[in-house]
């Protein structure tokens, strides 16, 4: 599409920007999704429309929602990276399409087969495809490491739908898809969090700024990538568990530089510091699993997932609706509910595994919450998502 093509474009607003439907499709999957697998495991219930429960459960939350705020994120940011013209029209439509098509051939997995699987992968393929094609054409060799974590994150998927024949394979393909976000995080959001602060700050005339990024954060990104390397290879190593607790630590130690502790007034800035927060905890907790039996595994997992993945796609989704929008950058009292509730979904989900007989009450909590969160930026942000820029 040229320039004169996209200024031209008079279809569906929806399909003007690649944020606009993965960021609305994304959250009202993650609203039914995780509600759906809580309520089926709490009833006692293993399977989703006859296919294995915990698996469609695991590989929704990281392939159905995850994988749309990610592609939301990477579309809209690339042509600020390469200068080069944003996917809009019909081949946004298309890639949104494949999205689409994934999310019922998984729920339709046990009558679909091995069709399932094929037409669930195309979307990343495609998306990876899309993102490296826009970073080499835009020469913009910065991200190269992001095309690749995009593409890691589709093999992971590919990976993923063969547990049934190669079970091992498909265990770390698992904690790929978990390895790679977080990775994502922490490059992405090591540049967002401390650059949206310093912006802030500095409208304020605040003298305690970020501090600038350097061997600090190399050497943090250093460790986090080497720790995840090992998780995915060897679990039970308890070398790899003292690095993710390293990694832990180190990402604490970035964050505590960016003066998050300077932006109370402003929700929109100092959520990407919780987001942030939960990724560090999320490394640390996964780490000390490994190292120490009594803490529970999915204590760390969903510190990841629920507590880093989750808050952080909210951040990052609030405030580029607001701003690629056309509308200020400050959040209003229904998005600081939406924070609430996604941050108290984490709390109990990561807290259920040591609850002991009220485990279920949390896991049943946690879901609603995080329902609540996401149907909230639905009904919030979804209009916003669907109309024309305010102002034209």
């Amino acid at each position: 599409m040229t320039a004169a093509e996209m200024r031209a474009y008079r279809g569906p607003a929806l399909f003007s920007f690649g944020f606009r439907p993965f960021f609305l499709g994304g959250a009202l999957w993650a609203a039914l999704a995780a509600p759906l697998w809580a309520g089926i495991y709490i009833a006692g219930g293993w399977a989703v429309l006859g296919a294995p429960g915990r698996d469609w459960h695991v590989h929704e939350m990281l392939f159905g929602y995850l994988a749309a705020v990610v592609a939301g994120f990477l579309l809209t940011a690339a042509p600020n990276w390469t200068g080069r013209l944003p996917v809009t029209g019909r081949p946004l439509a298309l890639l949104f399409g494949l999205w689409a098509a994934g999310r019922l051939a998984m729920l339709l997995q046990a009558r679909l087969g091995p069709l399932a699987a094929l037409i669930d992968v195309l979307f990343l393929f495609a998306l990876a495809a899309v993102v490296w094609r826009e970073v080499l054409a835009g020469r913009n060799w910065r991200n190269l490491p992001v095309c690749g974590l995009v593409s890691l994150l589709a093999l992971a998927n590919l990976g993923l739908h063969l547990r049934a024949s190669a079970p091992v394979l498909a265990d770390a393909c698992e904690r790929l898809a978990l390895g790679a976000p977080a990775m994502l995080i922490a490059l992405i959001g090591g540049r967002i969090v401390p650059s949206f602060t310093r912006n802030w700050l500095a409208q304020r005339k605040s003298s305690a700024l970020p501090a600038p990024s350097g061997r600090i954060d190399q050497a943090a990104l250093g460790i986090t990538g080497a720790a995840v390397l090992a998780w995915i290879a060897a679990p039970a190593w308890p070398g790899a568990g003292a690095l993710l607790a390293l990694a832990g630590l180190a990402n604490l130690v970035r964050l505590v530089r960016w003066r998050g502790a300077s932006t109370g007034a402003e929700p929109l800035v100092w959520i990407l510091h919780l987001g942030y927060a939960w990724l560090a905890a999320g490394l640390l907790l996964i780490g000390l699993s490994i190292l120490v039996a009594a803490v529970p595994r999915s204590t760390g997992i969903h510190a990841l997932t629920a507590g880093a993945f989750g808050v952080m796609t909210l951040a990052v989704m609030t405030r580029a609706t607001l701003g690629h929008t056309g509308r200020a950058r400050t959040a209003d009292r229904r998005t600081v509910l939406i924070y609430l509730a996604a941050n108290l979904a984490a709390m109990a989900r990561a807290a259920a595994p040591a609850a002991g007989g009220g485990q279920a009450a949390l896991l049943g909590l946690s879901a609603a919450l995080w329902a609540l969160a996401f149907l909230g930026f639905a009904a919030v942000y979804g209009p916003m998502l669907a109309r024309r820029r305010a102002g034209g």
